[in-house]
């Protein structure tokens, strides 16, 4: 049985799965948009900082006031309709709750609203990549524990990558380098707030008519997104990021299966199995025919003549070889799609992608020379960008994540281009979110060395 059937049945039974949101943002609001066209799906609450920013947020996408109108969560249980509130804790908290997305972009905050859930035995939707990245690994042992889901969110890059590669390996195809494409160039590791739109192209009229956010959108621009993204599939997928950080070859679809193999076959690949990003960009700056700027590839090997030979007659594009092949989606509709997990894990019990291992972190790099008293501002800020690196190589750095390279005073100067390191920083150790990192990275660093694979997080 579809998804889509399982969801009637659930409404057509009176039984429909309970939904808080967490995150009234772009991400929130297209799921906003959808979630009240689809059978057996009730979302309960929406919980944000700024209860007028949902109100807002819930008008544009096309709700009538009728609809979020309920003061309790009991009230709209009852009532079929969707309460507005400002306090997460106590949503994640009610009975009238099944399954919890968390769609805030705060890497504090989704480990803290993650925490809760498997406190609460809530399902939850980590569609907060930069929460996952910092103490996915953690957090995913302690929801197996709690005997809950924890899981990636459908449409976004992540997940879509993680069902191609799942894809492949069910039928029995290695995967030799999974990953997305983006608009990528050099210069873009320095961009700032202040320079971002002009990469971007949007016009002033464009991002003041839309619910842009300068440093959130450049966070896409100047690797750390990326970065950030891959570090998600190397941990869900048990690949290896490169050692050197993600190359951004320029690439186009036809090109995927020549250039994405590895070094002794002709391609850029240093090892099999990883993740890498291509970009839609040649390095002068002219388009690359046929770019993947919004979606997703997996790059697989034949493993026999017979193999290869069926890739050739169902016309399947390879490298010269014939041996390497590649599968794409060319675009994502992050939460546009988001349903999918929802429904994945209510009539299925399954995620949509989850964190398995510690492979890849993304450390905190300094966009140019930085100096002791600075402020560090964090993902897409002007100070830092986030730069993927192997696990082991991260803790062999003590490089401090850029997860929770925010708000924190530098002791010491860095270079630019040089990980800021955890020595380098003043920091609370009190915090939930560096408590619980710095907890991750004593529990791990025993399994995880140089010469030692990752193991295993549940």
């Amino acid at each position: 049985m579809s998804l889509f059937s399982k969801l009637e049945r659930c409404a057509s039974e009176g039984r429909p799965v309970r939904v808080g949101l967490i995150g009234a943002g772009k991400f929130g609001s297209m799921y906003l948009s959808q979630a009240p066209r689809t059978p057996g799906i009730h979302l309960i609450a929406v919980a944000d900082l700024s209860p007028d920013r949902a109100r807002q947020s819930l008008l544009r996408v096309g709700w009538d006031d009728a609809r979020f109108a309920a003061s309790t969560m009991e009230a709209a249980a009852k009532a079929g309709t969707t309460v507005i509130t400002d306090d997460a804790d106590a949503m994640i908290a009610s009975p009238f709750v099944d399954i919890v997305i968390d769609a805030t972009g705060s890497p504090a905050a989704g480990i803290h609203h993650a925490l809760k859930a498997c406190e609460h035995r809530k399902h939850i939707v980590m569609v907060n990549v930069e929460a996952d990245v910092l103490a996915g690994p953690l957090l995913a042992r302690r929801a197996a524990e709690a005997g809950i889901i924890y899981s990636m969110a459908s449409g976004d890059q992540p997940a879509l990558i993680a069902e191609l590669v799942d894809w492949a390996r069910t039928i029995g195809l290695e995967v030799i380098c999974a990953g997305k494409g983006t608009k990528y160039l050099p210069a873009y590791h320095s961009s700032t707030p202040d320079t971002v739109w002009g990469h971007y192209g949007f016009s002033a009229e464009q991002v003041a008519g839309g619910d842009f956010n300068a440093q959130m959108f450049n966070s896409f621009l100047d690797g750390t997104k990326s970065a950030l993204e891959m570090a998600a599939v190397a941990n869900a997928c048990g690949l290896t990021p490169p050692r050197d950080g993600l190359a951004f070859p320029p690439c186009g679809v036809d090109d995927l299966p020549n250039i994405l193999r590895p070094v002794c076959d002709g391609g850029i690949l240093a090892d099999r199995g990883t993740v890498e990003v291509i970009s839609s960009l040649e390095r002068d700056g002219r388009p690359v025919f046929r770019d993947l700027r919004w979606g997703v590839y997996a790059v697989f090997e034949a493993p026999s003549r017979y193999v290869r030979d069926c890739f050739a007659q169902y016309g399947l594009r390879t490298d010269d070889s014939g041996r390497y092949a590649a599968t794409y989606k060319p675009y994502h509709l992050i939460g546009l799609e988001l349903g999918i997990s929802v429904a994945s894990i209510a009539v299925r019990g399954e995620a949509t992608g989850a964190t398995t291992e510690w492979r890849g972190d993304v450390a905190a790099t300094a966009k140019r020379a930085l100096r002791a008293g600075e402020m560090l501002d964090g993902e897409g800020g002007f100070t830092v960008y986030g730069k993927l690196m192997p696990t082991a190589d991260s803790l062999a750095q003590d490089a401090l994540p850029i997860g929770l390279a925010h708000n924190m005073v530098l002791k010491n100067d860095v270079p630019a281009g040089r990980a800021v390191r955890w020595s380098d920083v003043e920091y609370d150790a009190s915090k939930e979110a560096i408590h619980v990192r710095r907890e991750m990275e004593a529990m791990f660093r025993s399994e995880i060395s140089p010469a030692q694979a990752p193991r295993k997080v549940a």
